[in-house]
């Protein structure tokens, strides 16, 4: 087992990994920029190291500053968390060559996955539903439009490389695939300096539905059921649950095994999700895999009772998984709290919290790293906490995070709080019957 790990993230991640460890008994290090030298991952680690100023790109997207915090702390291994470094091939290689373990996937299984158009391949390969579309890169817009009358209208254009939305575009009819074709094109060279696009069929009334992973350095995998993504604004999430709503127990065995099976055909070593589409007839078709921990995977480890972040670490030392397949015993719900302005299109609202009060009581969760008289710095992610409840029941769950979100008082910034009230009280959502589209069609408004 390590003997200290190194955190190369910062929030409420950092936090979450901090604790673990604590328990397991391995020393901490923390990392932070100078904009985050009053956080409470770098006051709640053994050590921490200041690794540049506060953009990103100069301290925690720079490989050589964090290599070199966990050289002069003898850090063994370093837990990347989610975003900034964790799905960055170079840096798990730069590791690798400096006798630090990369607690997350190696660098060859990120470049194999993270490439939408090469794990598509994979995945077909490994007998796992893809969605019907290009083989591979598109050539040119000629080719692209011969795909979409293969597949018939509608169509999405992806960008190979890339994530959160960018360089996507839906196409419904010929005349409209030569603009989202440039434009798609562009956004994706400059988000992602790579331009390169695949077509597939557009799949109408979509659910976004993900199963967690785990996989051993022996080649031996297990699932542990699913998180459903579906209510998403600009492809990023907003809330999740498990169980799915959607889900049936016919269709979450043939999903977790199938994503069994593609962990095991790539040999996929520590955590990661296989995320997938399911249309209306609850077909279900391979859309992406991260290779590192989720953002959601609290609500999975409240209703199985499992540290994801402890099993992480303990397949990063080389032990075995369990092997068995986990099912839900109970139902989850987590609700990103972000300092955003939902009243004003969802607006960043950084500054300083006056004041700050934290939910509690039986089945609440909150995951968090702010505290009254913190200052939400502009320069990253505007979520500031997760909160998390969990019953025997969806309908227990629901309650439990109404009552939650009402004692949850945050003060000095705007947060999606109120988003999430009005979001728990929705006919639709209460019957469970949302999709991908679901916000489209969401107003604020009474």
């Amino acid at each position: 087992m390590f003997n200290k790990i190194l955190i190369a993230n910062r929030g409420e991640i950092a936090m979450r990994i901090i604790r673990t460890c604590k328990e397991m008994g391995i020393k901490t290090v923390a990392v932070y920029s100078k904009v985050d030298a009053d956080s409470l991952h770098v006051r709640f680690a053994d050590e921490a190291v200041c690794i540049g100023p506060a953009p990103s790109n100069e301290s925690y997207l720079k490989p050589s500053n964090i290599i070199a915090a966990a050289e002069i702390t003898n850090a063994d291994a370093i837990h990347p968390g989610y975003g900034f470094l964790s799905e960055n091939s170079k840096f798990s290689k730069i590791c690798d060559e400096h006798d630090i373990k990369f607690i997350g996937a190696s660098s060859s299984m990120i470049d194999q996955m993270g490439d939408k158009a090469s794990a598509k391949a994979t995945m077909k390969a490994a007998g796992v539903p893809t969605i019907p579309g290009s083989e591979g890169l598109l050539e040119s817009l000629t080719e692209a439009k011969t795909i979409a009358k293969k597949f018939a209208y509608p169509v999405m254009l992806k960008a190979t490389a890339g994530g959160g939305g960018k360089g996507m575009r839906a196409v419904w009819k010929e005349e409209d695939l030569e603009k989202a074709w440039e434009s798609a094109r562009q956004e994706s060279k400059a988000a992602f300096g790579n331009n390169g696009m695949y077509m597939e069929k557009l799949i109408e009334e979509p659910r976004h539905i993900e199963i967690q992973i785990v996989g051993d350095s022996r080649g031996k995998a297990c699932h542990l059921s699913e998180r459903d993504c579906s209510i998403q604004r600009r492809h990023q999430k907003l809330t999740e649950e498990t169980p799915s709503p959607f889900m049936t127990d016919a269709l979450r065995e043939k999903m977790g095994n199938a994503a069994v099976k593609a962990a095991e055909y790539i040999k996929y070593e520590g955590a990661g999700t296989i995320e997938f589409l399911v249309d209306k007839n609850r077909k279900f078709y391979f859309m992406e895999m991260n290779t590192r921990i989720q953002v959601e995977h609290p609500i999975t480890e409240q209703v199985i009772d499992f540290d994801l972040i402890c099993e992480q670490i303990k397949v990063a030392a080389g032990e075995k998984i369990s092997g068995k397949n986990y099912l839900p015993k109970l139902h989850s719900i987590e609700c990103r709290i972000n300092a955003e302005d939902p009243e004003n299109d969802f607006r960043p609202s950084p500054g300083l919290i006056s004041n700050l009060h934290l939910p509690g009581g039986h089945g609440v969760r909150i995951d968090t790293h702010v505290y009254s008289g913190y200052v939400i710095p502009p320069h990253y992610d505007s979520m500031i906490a997760k909160l998390i409840t969990t019953a025997q029941t969806r309908e227990g769950a629901i309650g439990k995070m109404k009552r939650a979100l009402e004692e949850f008082i945050v003060e000095g910034v705007k947060t999606t709080i109120p988003f999430h009230l009005k979001l728990m009280s929705d006919s639709a959502y209460l019957k469970g019957k949302y999709t991908t589209k679901f916000m489209e069609n969401f107003s604020m408004e009474d």
